[in-house]
């Protein structure tokens, strides 16, 4: 009899749990199995004791019950991480994120918009400026004493500089005006070549052996147009500058003559006309110290110094360039055409 009853009220018990709901928790099948085991028992004990307990035999858990626990706990392990345990769907989160394509597009609009008017403003205020500029017939130049000034032209791309062989730098600023005199006395000027290309060397007559080096360099450099551009050799003319005038007289100068190219043509003057000379050519001269007789030599650059027929520098041949370069080089630039 006593073991009908705890058999009673264990059922009693379980039936209550399920009732209020503790099954859905769990979810576990064999729970739900343990359950109707306990029961079957607890009919069976009170069956055996005669039948004497007046409360009749609960009936079994519905199993619509143990399905919708089983399923409840099945959805809540789907919906892990979303905020939404119970599978409600309301989960008080946006599935929208912070940038959307609407926004981009306005931010793509507004960086169009004003990379364009960076282009218009800078091309007005380009073309102001070198409206300004190309008015000058001298030309324009950053800095005067390193460049030399430039023309510039409008095309169909806008404002350039006049193209030249010196490229988008532009030249140096060497060069410009001087006077001096030929071995017949007469006044010469960069004036008096206008109209002929140069090749301009600064020496002195005593040197033993870098000037007349140079010297027939530029020699074989005149022999190899005349046999290859007869044309272009007639347009050039070689001038060779003392740069020690106290002693490059004008009968010394006619005997040194005598060793180099017949179409030289060999100028001096006084101390401040060529020191005047070398100092726009950015010559370097130095004086070394004399000798016990009196003699010296003269440190000085070794630069040859080629102008167009305007008298504009149009390049530099330096003393390790042989007469091919240097022949390479002057066709190139007397045959130079500008694009535009």
């Amino acid at each position: 009899w006593s073991q009908a009853q705890v058999g009673t009220s264990q059922a009693m018990m379980l039936r209550t749990a399920a009732s209020s709901g503790l099954i859905r928790k769990l979810g576990n099948a064999a729970t739900i199995c343990q359950l109707s085991r306990v029961s079957i028992v607890a009919s069976g004990a009170r069956s055996n004791s005669g039948g004497s307990s007046s409360a009749p035999p609960p009936p079994p858990p519905p199993p619509s019950n143990a399905g919708a626990a089983a399923s409840s706990v099945k959805y809540a392990k789907t919906t892990a991480g979303t905020g939404d345990p119970e599978g409600s769907g309301a989960t008080g989160f946006s599935t929208r994120g912070p940038v959307t394509w609407p926004a981009l597009g306005l931010v793509a609009i507004a960086a169009a918009s004003a990379v364009s008017y960076y282009k218009i403003e800078r091309e007005r205020r380009l073309e102001n400026a070198m409206g300004k500029i190309v008015s000058s017939e001298s030309g324009w130049s950053p800095n005067p004493e390193l460049l030399a000034r430039r023309q510039y032209v409008r095309t169909k791309w806008g404002w350039f500089p006049k193209e030249d062989t010196w490229g988008g730098a532009g030249k140096p600023a060497i060069g410009g005006p001087w006077s001096l005199v030929d071995l017949d006395g007469n006044l010469v000027t960069n004036e008096s070549f206008k109209g002929k290309w140069t090749l301009l060397y600064f020496g002195f007559a005593r040197c033993p052996d870098i000037c007349p080096s140079e010297m027939v360099k530029i020699g074989k450099v005149m022999d190899t147009l005349e046999k290859e551009h007869p044309k272009l050799r007639g347009q050039i003319q070689p001038i060779f500058v003392s740069i020690d005038p106290a002693r490059d007289s004008l009968k010394a100068l006619r005997d040194y003559a005598k060793d180099f190219h017949p179409s030289y043509v060999f100028l001096t003057g006084a101390p401040q006309q060529v020191q005047a000379m070398a100092k726009k050519y950015r010559v370097y001269m130095s004086k070394a110290d004399e000798t016990e007789d009196g003699d010296y030599l003269v440190d000085h650059s070794i630069v040859v110094y080629f102008h167009d027929e305007t008298g504009d520098i149009a390049d530099c041949f330096t003393q390790s360039m042989r007469p091919s370069d240097i022949v390479e080089k002057v066709v190139e630039r007397m045959t130079f055409v500008p694009s535009y």
